[in-house]
């Protein structure tokens, strides 16, 4: 057990996740299949071959409860993992709160943001399957970001389309991916089909991760050694980021504490939420704890709070496969707030699964206080949050303020997604008082 003052807690090596943990093994009911856009069929494998290889592919129909993650991605993550989990002795002093709040903290990886445990596992099954050639999408850039540097890691050329508003407003991230040695474009673009419609259709729009993904994934399709790469809704991408809940259940045990009350995580397409979410909730279907999993979205897109369970395009131009889950409808274009990795239309199926079966709750966060929150947590902890982020720390927040009214002592868990150094204009613009809700 951790020493009581200890304010960090960081796993040794030997202690690092093995498995990837698939949720699907343990879920009460199964999540629905995708299906074909044109038959309206469950996808096979073969529909899937030519935008992903066949390990990915495996990934996303698994059952199995563990899958083991390879040794080549095992050393790359040595480079950041496990990641450090702290206990926010300074925010609880400065909330003046009676909960404990803990917090796992992805911005210690080599871009800064949660996406790098995906992305080094794509990298790797493109790699081995002979692809020489990803693609993607980017909204704040920290998935491109971690992409590239995968990529670069594995000997693979990456292109990216990153949404315009965030391309425009976060110029230092696509400097980031180009460092790395990727070929970043505004999304739209006039370099596809599906860019110039679109952009003869809104000329003046802001753009959205769903334009951004028919972009790339028309990319992938046209290049026989090019695969499509998704840092957010897909099986095997959340898979891939159960790491995070793995280590943090280590280490709030080190903490002396049984179990979390209450877990806060953003939500935008549902990767950073996923990975530290599921072993948490896995806990829970086994009888062993009752944390209260609540995603935090953004009020500009509220895909949970606010959308349709139902089959959708994952991408503005319909070409993706038709997937089951919250959304608020492929042509829906969310205002350009600063939380770009957040403005996606709809979200995980295996997180809208959850939320429809009651596993986990959602709330909505508006910009002025996500970023209110954020300012707060730099303060206390030293430490300045992504964009992203802010929307779980200010639901934290929120809960320990109610808590220490109702002379309560929960313990609070934060998945902190990444770091928010790269976001200073961002806060600029609170700090400034220039900053608007959407």
């Amino acid at each position: 057990m951790a020493d009581v003052k200890q304010a960090k807690v960081v796993l040794d090596e030997a202690e690092m996740p093995t498995h990837w943990y698939n949720i699907v093994a343990d879920l009460p009911t199964p999540p629905a299949p995708p299906l074909h856009p044109g038959t309206q069929q469950p996808l096979t494998p073969d529909d899937l071959a030519p935008l992903f290889p066949m390990g990915l592919i495996e990934q996303e129909a698994s059952t199995e409860r563990w899958i083991e993650i390879p040794a080549e991605v095992h050393d790359i993550y040595r480079l950041w993992r496990p990641s450090p989990f702290y206990r926010a002795r300074r925010l609880e002093a400065a909330l003046g709160t009676t909960a404990r709040i803990y917090y796992k903290y992805e911005g210690a990886s080599p871009v800064g943001s949660h996406k790098t445990n995906s992305a080094i596992a794509q990298a790797y099954y493109n790699k081995i399957a002979g692809r020489t050639r990803l693609t993607t999408e980017t909204g704040a850039g920290q998935w491109g970001s971690a992409l590239a540097f995968a990529s670069q890691i594995f000997g693979l050329s990456c292109e990216i389309w990153q949404v315009r508003s965030s391309y425009e407003g976060k110029p230092y991230r696509h400097v980031l991916m180009e460092t790395f040695g990727a070929k970043v474009h505004s999304s739209p673009s006039g370099l596809t089909e599906a860019g110039r419609a679109l952009r003869e259709q809104f000329p003046d729009t802001t753009g959205s991760l769903g334009m951004a993904i028919s972009e790339a994934v028309e990319a992938a399709a046209k290049d026989p050694d090019a695969s499509y790469s998704l840092g957010s809704v897909l099986n095997h991408v959340a898979l891939h980021q159960t790491v995070i809940g793995q280590e943090a259940l280590k280490q709030l045990e080190l903490f002396g504490e049984e179990k979390a009350d209450f877990l806060f995580a953003c939500a935008g397409g549902g990767s950073n939420l996923s990975g530290i979410a599921f072993p948490f909730l896995r806990e829970n279907l086994d009888g062993r704890a009752n944390t209260r999993i609540i995603a935090c979205e953004p009020t500009a897109a509220p895909s949970l709070t606010q959308g349709e369970f139902r089959y959708d395009f994952g991408d503005t131009a319909h070409l993706t496969p038709l997937l089951k889950m919250y959304s608020l409808g492929p042509d829906f274009v969310p205002a350009a707030v600063h939380a770009g990795g957040l403005r996606y239309h709809g979200m995980a199926p295996l997180v809208s699964h959850c939320y429809h079966e009651g596993l986990m709750e959602a709330i909505a966060i508006k910009q002025r206080e996500a970023f209110e929150a954020g300012v707060v947590f730099s303060r206390a902890e030293g430490i300045v949050p992504a964009s992203e982020s802010n929307h779980a720390i200010a639901g934290a927040i929120r809960q320990a303020r109610a808590a220490t009214e109702a002379g309560e002592s929960p313990v609070i868990v934060i998945g902190v997604s990444g770091s928010g150094q790269l976001d200073l204009p961002a806060y600029a613009e609170y700090l400034s008082g220039n900053m608007a809700d959407s």
